[in-house]
Formats: C-alpha cells, sequence, structure tokens
C-alpha cells in the first residue's frame, strides 16, 4: 500500500487549496478513505471521511462548509477541497485507507501553512 499526498504549501488566510492523495497497491474502489491533520503540539484529528462509493461523506465540526472531500476512483485519488483558509488550519495533512477491520494505511503527509 502507497499513499502519496501533494498540494500543500503556504497560503493566506481565506484563500484556497486543494491537497490530492494518490493510492497504489490496493483496490482503491473497495476502501474507505480519509483526510486528517496533526497541528504542531496537538494529536492527529480526524478532518474528513468519504466511503469506497462516495455515497457518503463526513466532516469535523470546525471544517463543514469550508471543506470538501471528494475522490475519482477511476485515478485512484481522493481529494481535500479547502477553502476559506484559517490560521488554525494550519498542520500536516495525511490521508488514510480505512480498511474494513478498522486498520489505518498512512500516507506520509503534506504541510500546509496558513498565514498573512
Amino acid at each position: 500500500v502507497q499513499l502519496v499526498e501533494s498540494g500543500g504549501g503556504l497560503v493566506q488566510p481565506g484563500s484556497s487549496l486543494k491537497l490530492s492523495c494518490v493510492a497504489s497497491g490496493f483496490t482503491f474502489s473497495h476502501v474507505d478513505m480519509s483526510w486528517h491533520r496533526q497541528a504542531p503540539g496537538k494529536v492527529r484529528e480526524l478532518v474528513a471521511s468519504i466511503t469506497k462509493t462516495a455515497d457518503s461523506t463526513n466532516y469535523a465540526d470546525s471544517v463543514k462548509g469550508r471543506f470538501t472531500i471528494s475522490r475519482d476512483n477511476a485515478k485512484n485519488t481522493v481529494y481535500l477541497q479547502m477553502n476559506m483558509v484559517r490560521v488554525e488550519d494550519t498542520a500536516v495533512y495525511y490521508c488514510s485507507a480505512d480498511w474494513y477491520s478498522g486498520f489505518k494505511d498512512w500516507g506520509s503527509g503534506t504541510p500546509v501553512t496558513v498565514s498573512s
């Protein structure tokens, strides 16, 4: 299993950013996927999740209405569209493959810094 995140960077408050996570080594369309983040000195937290068929999504309260998770099973890719970003969104963002057993495979993360 390999998960490779990209799209992070330095952005100003109020701007937009789109993260991507390309998966390989497993049947992507059979697995639920999630985005998580870990800010300096804080525990990793769930940001958003999406079922394998994209028929259901779930968001942390802190990002509802601003972030959108989506996936393209033909491209083995899950996305996180981040709009109206805030300073408190600064973190390393990780995608995960969420297996039915409860086990998760993780990517190495992409850093997002929101600063003026």
